[in-house]
């Protein structure tokens, strides 16, 4: 027993530590990306990100990192353990959001400046087609399946669908004014489009192709030109939809069946994009004005934390330890 007892406490005393999930921020005022540790929420590094980044996504195995640095007309590629900048991928002009096919690639772009869809290889960092859109292209979507990808126009106030397979646009929804994100349910079976200036969220049917319902909003004090629907995020089962509301400082909390708004959630100023954690326990919410991310516990849908990061945080992601 004695002998036993000595072998698990030197077993102990020689193992590595546990590895804790990441998230990473994109800071487009400091030009780099913090580090959090996903357990601890404690900020662990940050690199240099490029000039301007602001899109942000990871590899489906949390390998690499991918951020749109829109200034530098890049997208810049890192090692998630290391930090080590690998080779960038070419993106267009202002590359400000995209979306990685659901197997890891392509990655399809958002270019504003060019009113182009550019997709790209993320293996041989080859463009593979570039999509004529609406005018200021912005939000990306795509499918679980990964058959038609979601691009919004801001100024065209269109959900553009478009085929993965030969690179047309199929269909186009109007929507209300200055479109910014699109996130399908994990069934796919909905489409949500926020639309910052229209203060409204679209229910789209994705086979309909049509608008079947609208989200709006209201909260005691805040003005109704202040409640700009911008990133959104769903739960994996669709009961519950989050949005951030940009300058209103909120998160709405939406029931996914219902549609109706269940409560609206004090975050820091100007939130922007949101991420949930790999296993869906915390959604983390970017602070563009107060420079720093905002902690909501999913379960008790209550803020717990705020961390100070860099200067204008955009977009987030979290990955899952390797």
């Amino acid at each position: 027993m004695t002998r036993l007892f000595a072998l698990l406490a030197c077993t102990a005393l020689t193992a590595g530590p546990a590895l804790a999930d990441k998230i990473f921020v994109s800071n487009e005022k400091s030009n780099d990306i913090t580090v959090l540790d996903g357990t601890s929420f404690e900020v662990i590094h940050s690199f240099a990100g490029g000039q301007r980044p602001r899109g942000i996504t990871a590899s489906p195995d949390g390998r690499f990192l991918y951020v749109c640095a829109s200034d530098d007309d890049l997208v810049r590629v890192f090692d998630t353990e290391t930090y080590e900048e690998l080779p960038s991928l070419p993106s267009g002009p202002d590359p400000e959001l995209f979306v990685l096919h659901p197997s890891g690639n392509p990655l399809y772009i958002a270019n504003e400046d060019d009113n182009l869809v550019t997709v790209v290889d993320v293996e041989t960092r080859q463009v593979l087609a570039e999509i004529p859109v609406g005018v200021e292209p912005e939000g990306m979507g795509i499918t679980p399946d990964g058959s038609i990808v979601i691009n919004t126009s801001e100024t065209t106030n269109m959900a553009h669908f478009i085929d993965t397979e030969t690179y047309e646009i199929v269909a186009n929804v109007l929507v209300d004014q200055r479109p910014r994100y699109a996130q399908f349910t994990s069934d796919g079976s909905v489409l949500f489009v926020t639309s910052e200036i229209g203060g409204t969220v679209s229910v789209i049917d994705p086979e309909a192709r049509e608008i079947v319902h609208k989200i709006t909003f209201e909260v005691p004090g805040v003005l109704p030109e202040a409640l700009q629907p911008v990133g959104l995020k769903v739960t994996e089962d669709g009961s519950t939809i989050y949005i951030a509301l940009g300058p209103a400082n909120r998160v709405a909390v939406v029931n996914g069946e219902t549609y109706e708004v269940e409560d609206y959630l004090l975050v820091g100023q100007r939130v922007w994009q949101l991420a949930f954690s790999p296993d869906e326990r915390f959604l983390f919410t970017t602070n563009g004005n107060s420079n720093d991310i905002s902690i909501i516990d999913v379960a008790a849908n209550r803020v717990i934390k705020s961390v100070q990061v860099g200067e204008q945080p955009w977009g987030v992601v979290a990955i899952a330890s390797q």
